[in-house]
């Protein structure tokens, strides 16, 4: 039975990222914490509230983590006390729980045999009934977050026992049981990493390949689709510095990585040493149930350059403007957009309708996503402060907005506001969606 949603709340979109040093590598070429952090720049987007980095050199766990941006928690004195040959990053924006260091991830914990830390992108519809359910069970919580909460369910034995040492599988297997969707996750051990989807398939994660010497194809090109497929296919002169798991792939040519493999819905990974392995897809607990990836990702979480089930983002925006132009046409002399997720919407519906596309909005790039503020009063500010009209572009002329989400309605007002006041002579909405 699922919790009642706060519809505040409904927002998932935060990062996570992992790397693991490739068999025969020192520390110091894989370079992982510094790694981590520009691949968390690469996530940015994905929240800029918080965030956090913890490595693994063998039973010790180095952790850092801060609130803002990626480039004010982390400078060069953070990143060389995180030592080690594995690790894990998260950048947050507040889902349940609120905009606090102590919500800060990567979670780490102790258990019986080791540290584990988890790192987690989506929202546990049940979150609140679970968590009463740990309490009960004389449990302690500190925080907030339900990103704790699977931390914890991680931390317990599973039904069937462990004669033989952690099952992390099974581990993983009964969080999937007592959980009811959204999450991604990267997962931590003393001995290697676990990169996990829920059932659903509802948040984005990828498997990408750090290679030595640059590459020399397209990350949009060189897609495999099994594990299996990816082990076959390296030669032996690919020396592989190391292994990584992201939520989007835009954030692997910033470090020099490619992707390689999108996580199946329900697939457990396995990255060591050695390189990725699946261990098996968990179902979903009605079998007749279909994947549900969230059309937040392609419509507006996501970057426009990462792929998705085998397409660039980009032109899968692009393509449903111009469906909209064809499904809701209008008599205008200019299209435009909302910067800048929409943008190959509005391109997608200029190509369709054969109106031009002209700017009309200049965005300040240092106010932030206003959607992803934690609470209203900011993202009322982030609007007012974020657009500046270019009024010589559409005064007197007719304007046709394309935007790609309406959430809660704060964005839409003042801007409409801002383009009559510029001079617009008719301005007219059109949402772009994706079926």
């Amino acid at each position: 039975m699922a919790d009642k949603y706060d519809e505040r709340k409904l927002q998932k979109a935060c990062g996570v990222f992992a790397c693991v040093t490739a068999e025969g590598i020192s520390e110091a070429d894989a370079d992982v914490a510094n790694t981590i952090c520009l691949g968390l720049v690469g996530l940015q987007h994905r929240g800029q509230e918080s965030a956090g980095i913890v490595t693994n050199c063998g039973n010790e766990f180095y952790s850092h983590k801060g609130m803002g941006l990626v480039s004010n928690v982390f400078g060069e004195v953070e990143l060389k006390k995180l030592k080690g040959n594995m690790g894990i990053g998260h950048t947050r924006y507040s889902t349940a729980g609120s905009s606090e260091l102590i919500n800060c991830q990567p979670f780490v914990v102790d258990t019986i045999y080791s540290h584990i830390a988890v790192a987690h992108n989506g929202e546990l519809i049940n979150a609140k009934s679970v968590r009463d359910k740990l309490l009960r069970q004389g449990m302690g919580l500190s925080t907030s977050s339900d990103s704790e909460v699977i931390t914890q369910l991680l931390t317990a034995r599973p039904p069937c026992g462990e004669p033989e040492g952690p099952d992390w599988v099974a581990r993983i297997k009964y969080l999937t049981n007592q959980t009811q969707c959204s999450y991604s996750l990267v997962i931590m051990t003393k001995d290697c990493v676990y990169a996990v989807r829920d059932p659903y398939g509802n948040r984005p994660l990828c498997i990408g390949m750090l290679k030595r010497t640059c590459s020399s194809y397209s990350p949009q090109l060189k897609r495999f689709n099994s594990l299996s497929d990816v082990q076959s296919r390296l030669h032996s002169q690919d020396e592989v510095l190391s292994w990584i798991a992201s939520s989007e792939s835009c954030s692997f040519p910033s470090i020099g990585a490619v992707l390689m493999y999108e996580v199946n819905p329900g697939e457990i990974v396995q990255l060591t040493p050695k390189g990725p392995k699946s261990l098996g897809i968990i179902p979903p607990a009605k079998t007749d149930d279909l994947p549900a990836f969230c059309i937040f990702e392609y419509v507006y979480f996501a970057r426009a350059d990462s792929m998705f089930e085998g397409q660039m983002v980009y032109s899968a925006r692009q393509r449903s403007g111009i469906q909209l132009a064809i499904e809701a046409p209008v008599e205008a002399e200019v299209v435009s957009t909302i910067p800048e997720s929409a943008t190959p919407a509005a391109l997608g519906f200029s190509l369709q309708s054969g109106i031009p596309y002209i700017e009309v909005l200049t965005k300040n790039r240092y106010v932030g996503r206003t959607f992803i503020q934690p609470s209203n009063r900011l993202r009322k500010l982030g609007v007012n402060k974020k657009f500046g009209p270019l009024s010589e572009n559409f005064r007197g002329k007719r304007v046709v907005l394309v935007d790609d989400s309406i959430v809660r309605g704060n964005t839409i007002g003042p801007i409409i506001k801002l383009l009559k006041q510029a001079g617009a002579k008719e301005y007219h909405m059109r949402q772009d969606h994706l079926q």
